[in-house]
């Protein structure tokens, strides 16, 4: 696999992932809770998994599995915590509380800890090339944390504590996540962790749910919203873990 298709397809999602922050902050907190978000983003993305994942294997056929085996349900659940039920409740908690300039620079993290965390748990090296490609970024982020549209102050912490420790749990579940897509396909680590994720969100969602003013939703934050689920949630997590399969978390 031509690690340019894998780097069009990662550019794609950070696409995808940057018109996420303006989007997310138009529906809340004015329309919808974070936490009820958060349903909603799980539970269209779960639907379509489940949908979509038994033509997997005629559409692209592999020798990898689609039933899960009894002692991979524990790390499934791991990587349920890590990738969907937590780390998008912190995220969009985040994003509720602080500015979207702040959270799109403090995800910038994210990469940095994908490979410092690879190398803590022993499934990468550090090498030159990476740990300048570490400091380049980090020296980006700082640039852009100077700037004059960063605004890091005490009502916007709280949020940006939450969008960096999601930045972390992101980058734990990309790292973790990578043994489980080398036995199964894409669909099927995803529709099990979406699937326990949602078991996990519906308590925190269902007190938001019932504030939920429907026919106050215009039809521009019904879009959005759909934007999210399909973009942002559905698409983006399994073009990257099409990615993770084919060159690893730390491409």
């Amino acid at each position: 696999m031509s690690r340019y298709k894998v780097h069009f397809v990662l550019f794609f999602v950070t696409l995808i992932y940057a018109i996420t922050f303006t989007v997310a902050k138009d529906v809340m907190p004015k329309y919808l809770g974070s936490q009820a978000f958060v349903f909603f983003r799980i539970s269209g993305a779960l639907l379509l998994f489940w949908l979509l994942a038994p033509i997997e294997q005629r559409v692209f056929p592999s020798n990898r599995l689609q039933k899960i085996e009894k002692k991979d349900i524990f790390p499934l659940i791991v990587a349920s915590v890590f990738g969907v039920a937590f780390n998008m409740s912190m995220f969009f908690k985040g994003l509720e509380i602080t500015t979207p300039i702040n959270g799109a620079v403090l995800m910038l993290n994210t990469p940095i800890f994908v490979l410092l965390l690879a190398r803590i748990m022993g499934l990468d090296t550090l090498n030159t090339k990476k740990v300048v490609g570490i400091l380049v970024a980090a020296i980006g982020a700082m640039f852009l944390m100077v700037g004059k549209e960063i605004s890091f102050t005490n009502e916007t912490l709280p949020g940006d504590i939450l969008i960096t420790v999601n930045a972390i749990f992101y980058a734990f579940y990309l790292v973790y996540v990578k043994k489980l897509l080398v036995k199964y396909t894409v669909m099927t680590v995803s529709k099990w962790t979406f699937l326990f994720g949602f078991l996990m969100i519906i308590p925190f969602a269902i007190p938001q749910l019932k504030e939920v003013v429907w026919s106050e939703l215009p039809n521009s934050i019904i879009v959005e919203i759909i934007f999210i689920v399909l973009g942002t949630t559905f698409l983006a997590y399994l073009l990257n873990a099409w990615a993770i399969e084919k060159a690893g978390s730390v491409i």
